[in-house]
């Protein structure tokens, strides 16, 4: 009686190994991308039950009204201004300062393959639903959702609250919103995994012990409803001239150039001494840049490599940022195209200003691209105070941001 017993108990235990092996094998980063965006993933996947919990009905039903509106209000008017004005798109695309934005990297360049994006922000783990606690759905979406409030809203992140966002809940770091990001823009996820950065720029994956000054990151392959595989990498990285120095972030960047540049709610950073390195970069290897006027100042830019067209209405810097203005640039938006849709801090439609810089062609043989004269620091005439009108309610909106909420990384 007791070797049957014993018989018996060693048969479950194989059988639950071999159940908890079967989970973990089919469960795949496409899946997992799909639940966190609200969206069912494959029939036959082990997270198919999840979808029939209240919790991430309500979670479904909220992205899909979410994204619908973001799509009509910004995405599509987007695409069709890059169709109408990027005449030949580079297959890399350079969003420095990103944070975890594939979102406006895709709407901008939706025909690169290979996508690079860097910010301070961590990676953190492969996202793994198989590991929530009993009732932990509900909680881990609703982090998520929390997460993403503020690029819906207007377009950014807001750093003070994305640092607690992203290092608290179940979910750690930029994996969960990139994977949020592909599902909902179409993309299907074939591989995901951590990698890092040799000083050198030489890529190890995860397996290998990181060196020193290792530049720790992502690469996810995935592909659109084309059919096309395409690349996105993600590094968590210090971009001022001392970081940049001491990591192999830039040298991996280099065999990847020429690329196509953006530039959204860059805090200015470019406009300081310490982000050196990283402009000259920028200038040097980008065919064209697209960017608010918290990019590269315009006074960085040579004249002679450029050609420029402005988008919008240049109306300033908002109260944050009062020493930016920029006088060449009020000049240069006083015969801006119109612009059909809002991005960066300035979110809102008739606020926005874009600017698109293309690279002259011979620019390499002949002059170069940065501009030797000092960035401007003219004083911001006084403007006339508006009082600001929230977003139309579509949905759950969070209230505009306040001034002490615009705490941007990093703070050397």
């Amino acid at each position: 009686m007791l070797l049957i017993s014993r018989i018996c108990f060693a048969l479950a235990c194989l059988v639950l190994a071999t159940s908890s092996e079967a989970w973990a094998q089919t469960v795949t980063p496409d899946d997992t991308a799909r639940v966190l965006a609200g969206l069912a993933p494959a029939p036959a996947s082990p997270l198919a039950p999840l979808v029939q919990e209240p919790a991430w009905r309500r979670h479904a039903a909220f992205f899909d009204n979410a994204f619908n509106q973001l799509e009509q209000r910004q995405l599509s008017r987007i695409r069709v201004w890059g169709d109408a004005n990027l005449a030949a798109p580079r297959t890399t695309m350079f969003y420095f300062f990103s944070g975890p934005d594939f979102l406006y990297a895709d709407a901008f360049y939706p025909k690169a393959t290979t996508y690079v994006l860097a910010a301070l922000e961590p990676t953190g783990p492969i996202p793994d639903l198989t590991r929530l606690p009993r009732g932990g759905v509900g909680p881990a979406l609703s982090d998520v959702e929390r997460s993403l409030q503020s690029i819906l809203s207007f377009s950014f992140f807001i750093t003070k609250d994305m640092k607690s966002d992203l290092r608290e809940g179940e979910f750690e770091g930029t994996l969960p919103v990139l994977y949020v990001f592909l599902a909902r823009t179409g993309k299907t996820i074939r591989s995901a995994g951590l990698i890092w950065l040799d000083e050198s720029g030489g890529v190890h994956g995860a397996n290998e012990a990181p060196t020193r000054n290792a530049t720790k990151g992502a690469k996810i392959i995935f592909a659109g409803t084309d059919g096309v595989e395409k690349t996105l990498y993600y590094f968590s990285t210090d971009l001022s001239d001392s970081g940049v120095r001491a990591s192999g972030f830039l040298k991996f960047c280099e065999p990847l150039a020429p690329g196509n540049s953006l530039l959204k709610s860059a805090s200015y950073l470019l406009h300081q001494g310490g982000f050196g390195q990283v402009r000259s970069w920028l200038l040097k290897n980008s065919a064209t840049i697209i960017q608010d006027d918290s990019g590269i100042p315009l006074a960085s830019y040579e004249a002679k490599a450029w050609r420029f067209f402005p988008f919008g209405r240049y109306l300033g810097p908002i109260d944050k940022f009062p020493d930016m203005y920029q006088r060449s640039y009020a000049r240069l938006f006083e015969r801006a195209q119109p612009l059909d849709f809002g991005i960066g801090y300035r979110w809102r439609t008739r606020e926005s200003n874009v600017l698109l810089s293309v690279r002259s062609p011979s620019a390499d043989a002949t002059v170069s691209a940065e501009a030797s004269a000092p960035a401007e620091t003219d004083y911001q005439p006084p403007r006339v105070k508006r009082t600001p009108r929230p977003p139309e309610p579509v949905y759950s909106y969070p209230p505009p941001p306040r001034r002490d909420d615009f705490i941007f990384w990093p703070r050397w």
